[in-house]
């Protein structure tokens, strides 16, 4: 007996529907030691993330990390945890909530948004099923992540083309890459570095990018070369000379080589050499997250301050703001160009031949 997933209660002359599906990292369910630990199991597994032997990281994994970093983890959720749960969660929930509605606007029900995370829930099994259900027959892909990376963007496809090799009606399936390159994304992230600094003052700016491993980029990741190409072009959109912007990277975990600079390292030295005045932005991240609020605006700004640091301003992610819902609406309405689902009319009358059809030739539904 087959193990395909199918659509036996497949209704002839349905419309076809476009499928977007926004896909975060994730988060855990709590900031419990027991949920950080099921989040973590699952998020240190993936082959794209950790780049090991099996059988060796295996018993690192479970014999030392989850033993170990659970504990710690969750007291940092802890710190950055609302009533209403998770800022990584929430805020990318408002963020697919906002593009649905807009896209909705335009399409009407020829589209569907689905929010899912690589690791944790909601799930891109749950979120994929949700769409199938809703005859989704061409499926848009978009990594919340502007700067492609092997272990973020491709991470994300590996899972959709996992799940989606079960299926028996496979939809046309495209990929948003990257976006870091779109003018609406640079534009969204000076305007809102321009406006922190309308309230707070001008400082110098340093962008910070979550790390991966140097041999990952040494082997040919080009995630290093697209976000100094981020930050290069925020610089140059508001103007900056060469000495008041910087480039780091945060976020490193175990004792191989990551991406330099490594940004507490910059942060220490800064708060003793100067600039002693620092903003810091985050381009690397869609939403606020444990490693924007907590590592960033909470370990690092109390580390740079208490060494002789004078001001830390942080600029919040662009979350579910305005710009970044239109950024996405035009991301999914570009890379859809051509979908029949996108074009204007009344396809009705077709559809109810084709069912006319297909029951005449012995169709049950």
């Amino acid at each position: 007996m087959s193990g395909y997933i199918g659509n036996p209660g497949y209704v002839h002359g349905s419309p076809a529907r476009i499928g977007v599906m926004l896909v975060n990292l994730g988060t855990p369910d709590a900031p419990t030691t027991a949920a950080v630990r099921r989040y973590l199991a699952e998020f240190l597994w993936d082959r794209r993330v950790i780049e090991a032997p099996r059988v060796l990281w295996w018993l690192i994994l479970h014999g030392i990390i989850l033993r170990t970093r659970p504990r710690r983890s969750a007291h940092a959720y802890q710190k950055i945890w609302t009533s209403a749960g998770s800022p990584l969660l929430l805020e990318s929930r408002a963020l697919a909530d906002a593009v649905r509605a807009g896209l909705t606007t335009r399409l009407g029900d020829r589209v569907r948004v689905e929010l899912a995370m690589t690791y944790g829930n909601p799930s891109i099994a749950s979120a994929l099923e949700r769409l199938r259900r809703d005859n989704v027959q061409r499926l848009l892909l978009l990594p919340m992540y502007p700067q492609y990376s092997a272990t973020t963007t491709a991470a994300i496809f590996e899972r959709v083309t996992a799940e989606l090799s079960r299926w028996r009606w496979i939809p046309e399936l495209r990929v948003v890459n990257q976006y870091w390159d779109e003018d609406a994304y640079i534009a969204a992230l000076a305007d809102s570095v321009e406006t922190h600094w309308q309230a707070h003052g001008r400082k110098h700016l340093l962008f910070s990018f979550h790390s991966i491993p140097k041999r990952y980029f040494v082997a040919g990741d080009p995630y290093h070369c697209f976000c100094q190409a981020t930050a290069r072009g925020v610089a140059a959109r508001l103007g900056l000379a060469a000495g008041e912007w910087s480039v780091g990277f945060q976020s490193r975990f175990g004792r191989e080589e990551w991406l330099k600079p490594y940004v507490d390292q910059l942060l220490h030295d800064y708060s003793h050499q100067g600039p002693k005045r620092v903003t810091l932005v985050c381009p690397g991240f869609a939403t606020d997250c444990l490693e924007t609020l907590e590592e960033i605006s909470m370990q690092n700004r109390e580390m740079f301050l208490s060494h002789g640091g004078e001001a830390f301003d942080y600029v919040p992610c662009l979350n579910s703001t305005g710009p970044q819902v239109s950024l996405y609406e035009h991301l999914v309405l570009k890379h859809a160009q051509g979908w029949p689902e996108l074009a204007a009319g009344d396809d009705a009358p077709a559809r109810a031949a084709a069912r006319e059809r297909a029951l005449a030739m012995g169709a049950r539904s």
